[in-house]
């Protein structure tokens, strides 16, 4: 074949390649296009199944990749100093440098400057759309199918809630730090902010609703146990927590912990919780194809309804907020799976109880949705177990796991939720094991 006849515009052009390879790969990659960006790890916010209600835009999403940066950005403290009036605070804190205020009185501010670190990328988290914030996290309303649910409650979240240092040399470790720098590059302490002078001559505070965080014992596995909450300081100091959220008065200095993330450290912005999940955690935890290779599997075995003998089927992961007329339903005192139907609903009781046509036990009756945001899968375990009251459906780890965490709600109760719709799980358990009838066949 003659070459000038073939398109220009061929993939097999290798100026094509070329472009494409520029296109996809970060600068520091172009000479080795073969080779992946580095990834620290994910952050997923607790209560969204895969992605946000309106689904995913730009840094507003359910769950945010940290990879190394092709040029460093990290900040360590540097010089430290004490202002008599806020005017000279604001001198010494330029534009062009991250600092540090804490307002000690109205005669006194200490002012810590930062310097660049080649060694680390900084990542901020927190409720404000400004641009130093690479993710845009509001308040999660436990079930709710749109963002409109959530727009009318007053946020809790800081506009600037913390910031996640990653170190870009192997382990790649990353530490969490509370409060984050606003676009003038500044973290400001007002006067009502805990805050003192550690033992070392250096400051260290608060934020008013705090960020907390708990580590996990043995990991994110199948053998996983809840750890303690800590609070992070923001010099990323850890503390046993306040009498409340905002108090002014500070817990103890955890002296044998640190501000490091593990796989599976859960973090507290007091409106949202995320799961922080490492590049390698997440290399074994299942993917959403061993998640629908699972539904399918289920789905082959044809389970039936035993009133209406009708086939029941788990809709597709795309279709996971409409009830489909093949649903597996289920009640949740009992674990029978059933389709749809009137059956068993006493007047009397509200229509919210049910009696089951199988085991004849009274109680909810709602339907199942698979769980789809394979993150929160501390296994692989085929979808055996829901969460209750809600009918998300996983594995009976996972859904052992999430039944013990204690979970921050408001300023000072903890209740353990379900990870994809962060409903208060409710029952002896908060979940239950699912008893589906095979096809008579």
């Amino acid at each position: 074949n003659n070459e000038k006849s073939v398109p220009q515009l061929l993939i097999r052009d290798l100026k094509f390649e070329k472009s494409l390879a520029k296109l996809m790969f970060s600068p520091d990659q172009e000479n080795h296009p073969s080779k992946a960006p580095v990834k620290y790890g994910e952050l997923i916010v607790l209560g969204y199944n895969g992605s946000l209600p309106n689904g995913d835009r730009g840094r507003r999403k359910s769950r945010f990749a940290l990879f190394k940066r092709s040029k460093a950005n990290g900040v360590k403290p540097s010089t430290v100093h004490i202002a008599c009036t806020p005017q000279a605070a604001k001198a010494i804190s330029n534009k062009d440098q991250h600092s540090i205020s804490y307002t000690l009185s109205r005669a006194q501010t200490v002012v810590v400057e930062y310097t660049h670190d080649s060694n680390t990328d900084m990542f901020q988290i927190g409720r404000s759309t400004e641009s130093p914030i690479d993710f845009v996290v509001t308040d999660t309303v436990p079930g709710s199918q749109s963002n409109s649910d959530t727009q009318s409650v007053q946020s809790t979240i800081s506009r600037f809630a913390c910031r996640i240092i990653c170190e870009r040399n192997p382990p790649f470790t990353a530490r969490i730090y509370a409060a984050g720098f606003d676009s003038s590059k500044n973290i400001f302490l007002g006067e009502k902010a805990a805050k003192w002078k550690t033992s070392d001559g250096q400051m260290d505070g608060l934020t008013t609703n705090g960020v907390l965080v708990m580590h996990p014992r043995n990991g994110f596995t199948e053998d996983s146990k809840p750890g303690v909450w800590r609070e992070i300081s923001v010099c990323g100091n850890v503390f046993s927590l306040r009498e409340t959220r905002s108090a002014q008065q500070r817990g103890k200095m955890v002296e044998n912990e640190t501000n490091q993330l593990q796989d599976g450290s859960l973090i507290d912005l007091c409106g949202a919780t995320l799961l922080w999940r490492t590049a390698e955690g997440l290399s074994r935890t299942p993917t959403v194809k061993h998640l629908e290779a699972l539904r399918q599997e289920i789905n082959a075995a044809r389970p039936q309804c035993p009133v209406g003998f009708n086939t029941l089927a788990f809709p597709s992961m795309k279709r996971k907020d409409v009830v489909d007329e093949k649903q597996p339903w289920v009640y949740l005192n009992c674990g029978h799976v059933h389709g749809y139907h009137n059956w068993g609903n006493k007047e009397e009781r509200d229509g919210k109880d049910r009696e089951c046509p199988m085991c004849r036990s009274v109680g909810p009756y709602v339907p199942l949705w698979l769980g789809c945001e394979a993150g929160f899968y501390v296994d692989a375990g085929p979808p055996t177990h829901a969460f209750s009251p809600c009918g998300h459906v996983c594995s009976e780890k996972t859904t052992a796991y999430w039944s013990q965490i204690p979970l921050p709600h408001g300023t000072h109760t903890f209740h353990a939720a379900c990870p994809f719709c962060a409903h208060q799980l409710a029952g002896e358990q908060g979940y239950i094991r699912l008893i589906f009838q095979g096809p008579l066949d």
